[in-house]
């Protein structure tokens, strides 16, 4: 994503909102008169443990969004909000218990009123409404190659990959080499089937996987040998590259048997 269409994305009722939302703290405390009449007693500074508070936040955000793989201005906005807003009450709460409660229920109707914005752009993406269509659509057509993402809605890493997949589902498809997509906080089921766990602390959000034959190849992120999560940046070029999708095409695309031209009498 380029840094303009960063810009027409932040510039969303979404962002903006969250963006105030994050920052509603230190710009009350340091704007003159608004602090004065909000903290009487502050002088317009940060005390000591108002400066921990945000000192944990900004170490917090680093770990969590490199974690992400966060690499762009969005990534690291819709990464950071949920800490960002959490700190912001923490902060609301021990100035004054009234003022917390207050941002408590803006902090709730936000997130009702205005959702984060999904992708809508071009996709050749199947979702699936539960595991059984899954599994019934892998076994239907052997000749088919499947990548299935699993995710959930809520997940930021998921939100952010949604318009990588549609990319690579508009320039890689084929009849027999298809894209698919289920949530799993909708379909746990799903989730317990193919061993991707939907908790929110949960590290496999999201996950792809490789079918041929009816059965799973390989997955991303995977495991090492000792059960341990191995790290994954779910960018463009590590999806084309650790599914091998370029050789994937080409084979695939071997495979299609030419229509026959009707015969003239």
């Amino acid at each position: 994503m380029s840094f303009k269409e960063d810009l027409k994305q932040i510039i969303k009722p979404y962002y903006i909102f969250n963006v105030l939302l994050s920052t509603s703290y230190i710009i009350l405390k340091k704007t003159p008169g608004v602090c004065n009449y909000l903290f009487p007693s502050s002088n317009c500074e940060f005390d000591g443990k108002e400066t921990e508070i945000l000192f944990f936040l900004i170490i917090i955000i680093a770990i969590r969004t490199r974690k992400s793989g966060s690499v762009t201005m969005v990534n690291y906005l819709s990464s950071s909000f949920i800490y960002t807003k959490v700190a912001n009450l923490i902060l609301w709460f021990s100035a004054d218990i009234i003022m917390g409660i207050i941002y408590g229920i803006i902090f709730i109707l936000g997130a009702l009123l205005f959702p984060e914005p999904t992708y809508a752009g071009p996709d050749k993406v199947v979702y699936f409404r539960d595991v059984q269509g899954l599994d019934d659509e892998l076994t239907k057509d052997k000749n088919v190659t499947w990548l299935v993402a699993f995710y959930a809605v809520w997940n930021p890493a998921c939100v952010n990959f949604a318009p990588i997949f549609a990319k690579l589902s508009t320039v890689y498809h084929l009849e027999n080499l298809k894209f698919g997509k289920i949530d799993i906080g909708r379909y746990p089921d799903a989730g317990k089937k193919y061993h991707v766990s939907d908790s929110s602390m949960s590290k496999q959000l999201p996950t792809v996987i490789l079918f041929q034959d009816g059965k799973e190849v390989s997955r991303r992120p995977m495991a090492d040998t000792k059960g341990k999560l191995i790290k994954f940046l779910f960018n463009e070029e590590n999806i084309i590259s650790g599914f091998g999708l370029r050789g994937l095409y080409d084979n695939c695309k071997n495979q299609i048997k030419p229509k026959q031209k009707p015969h003239k009498d």
